[in-house]
């Protein structure tokens, strides 16, 4: 089901700090017709943390509505941001998106409060028996402090049957050939991070959630369907030219303030953010610059 490249679209914001609809519309079409397989709004690159109840639903409806205008052929999913600490929360969120007609959606591991792998199982279990529709398990450690082990997606993966892939962003390839040797082979693994695409992929990972295709979606998209179909030198050659972009996306300053600042450069949307993330250093923006005007990008 999520074969592919997946972008985690960012969530564009007008001067005022608003919701900028047109520009999020905009880039969603971008997407779909450079043959992005989805689209996951209100994920970190969508500043979920930041958005209010009201909001977030109201991004993912957007996504819906603007994704259904493209022909079958066309349209990607949307697969829907819906984690939360606080399982109440990510249930509630996740009917929503259910409702609204999401495909799927991704459940980011419960942050802060560091629940045990116990947690985690019944956490995840709360909310697939909550809703029908696909869901997509994302670990993160670097952002949340805990993974979820390879038992506990085991686990899932028995007992909850709407459980069928996770996003896998703890950055070790280990991990990705521990996960496929465990799981069932229709369980995908995606990678969470665009340096690590490859790897991953050798290792049976079937695509990626991207940061990067909010800018490259043709080149991501060529990538990841490049190495699906068995031709490693084209996908190793796309990986290889903008590997330096994906270093900068990464390194530059905390996702998605980089990200923002190279689709501000390129025309896409404003560099706006929500405090307490704040655009980067005029020293950190002219090296970007300078790299995507050496990928020819601006």
């Amino acid at each position: 089901m999520f074969e592919g490249t997946h972008t985690a679209i960012v969530t564009p914001f007008t001067d005022k700090g608003m919701i900028d609809s047109e520009a999020f519309r905009a880039n969603i079409d971008r997407q779909f017709e450079n043959g992005i397989r989805g689209i996951v709004p209100c994920g970190t690159t969508g500043e979920s943390a930041t958005l209010s109840h009201e909001e977030h639903t109201l991004v993912i409806e957007m996504a819906i509505k603007q994704a259904s205008k493209h022909a079958p052929g066309e349209r990607g999913l949307v697969i829907a941001g819906t984690g939360s600490n606080s399982t109440r929360e990510a249930i509630t969120l996740t009917q929503a998106a259910e409702k609204a007609g999401a495909d799927a959606a991704l459940l980011v591991t419960p942050y802060y409060n560091k629940p045990s792998q116990e947690g985690l199982y019944q956490h995840y279990r709360a909310i697939a028996l909550s809703t029908d529709i696909p869901l997509m398990l994302y670990s993160i450690p670097g952002r949340c402090h805990i993974q979820i082990d390879v038992d506990t997606c085991v686990r899932l993966a028995e007992s909850c049957p709407n459980i069928i892939a996770i996003k896998e962003a703890g950055g070790q390839v280990e991990r990705v050939r521990q996960l496929r040797a465990a799981l069932p082979e229709k369980f995908e693994i995606l990678s969470g991070d665009d340096a690590l695409t490859l790897e991953f992929m050798n290792e049976g990972a079937v695509g990626v959630v991207s940061v990067a295709a909010n800018l490259i979606p043709k080149a991501m998209a060529d990538l990841t369907s490049s190495r699906l179909a068995g031709d490693k030198a084209k996908a190793e050659k796309i990986f290889q030219k903008y590997s330096p972009l994906f270093t900068a996306l990464l390194k530059l300053d905390t996702n998605p303030v980089p990200i923002k600042a190279a689709l501000a450069m390129a025309g896409i949307c404003a560099p706006k953010l929500r405090l307490p993330m704040v655009e980067m250093s005029e020293e950190k923006i002219g090296e970007l610059r300078r790299l995507l005007i050496d990928l020819e990008l601006i």
